[in-house]
């Protein structure tokens, strides 16, 4: 009998950033990587073209959460406000539905290039959300 492999559920995930208490990220955007193509024609090719893997690029990684008193995460932004940029590493965790960790994507020299604060409408109950957006240099899947 063949073993089954279901799909993880996307609801059961981490955030791990350097020395951040960060905690109760609702959702996660932005696990991507892609490279330019080049292209190139050797003396000898016809007319061909042929395409050469260029540039890595990664997408910023986008958190969001309830927002709540702590605000390191707001820190964390104004230091490049400030001009003096400071850079973490860390990863997002995806668990089993036993909250195990079954995989990972990590990265590196992060830095936050943007920091939305809380949408306020009199008129709704939904909670307040405040979302980042954090530029790196590197992402790589573990597990």
């Amino acid at each position: 009998m063949a073993e089954r492999n279901d799909p993880y559920a996307q609801y059961n995930f981490l955030i791990e950033i350097d020395d951040l208490s960060v905690a109760g990220f609702t959702e996660v955007g932005g696990l991507t990587t892609e490279s330019d193509a080049v292209d190139y024609r050797e003396g000898s090719d016809d007319n061909t073209i042929r395409k050469l893997p260029g540039l890595r690029k990664y997408t910023n990684i986008t958190l969001k959460r309830g927002y709540t008193k702590n605000d390191e995460l707001w820190q964390w932004r104004k230091t490049t406000i400030d001009g003096n940029t400071l850079r973490k590493s860390g990863a997002i965790v995806l668990l089993n539905e036993q909250r195990k960790e079954v995989m990972r994507w990590n990265f590196k020299e992060g830095w936050l290039a943007k920091w939305e604060g809380p949408s306020l409408n009199a008129t709704t109950n939904e909670a307040a959300i405040e979302s980042i957006e954090i530029i790196h240099e590197g992402l790589e899947l573990g597990g």
